[in-house]
């Protein structure tokens, strides 16, 4: 698997299953799309993350990992502060 190609997910952690990444279209996309600007639109990232095959696992990783930055698993930043919430 390429990391270069890869926007956002870090590839070095130990015992973490990241196979994931193999087929998540966001390795498509440049960082950028994940990573607007304040008070830019995340809807694109959010559509192609929609499609991607691994938007669960994505999510679960960002969640678990308490990634506070971009668009993970089709969440922006404060979606997933108030989905963690819910989950308690």
């Amino acid at each position: 698997m390429q990391t270069d190609t890869m926007p956002f997910a870090p590839t070095t952690l130990v015992g973490a299953d990241l196979s994931w990444q193999e087929d998540a279209l966001c390795a498509q996309a440049g960082p950028e799309f994940f990573f607007p600007a304040p008070g830019s639109s995340t809807r694109e990232a959010k559509q192609l993350c929609g499609a991607c095959p691994g938007r669960a696992a994505c999510l679960e990783y960002a969640l678990t990992h308490d990634e506070r930055f971009g668009v993970w698993g089709g969440l922006s930043e404060k979606e997933r502060i108030s989905l963690k919430r819910r989950r308690g």
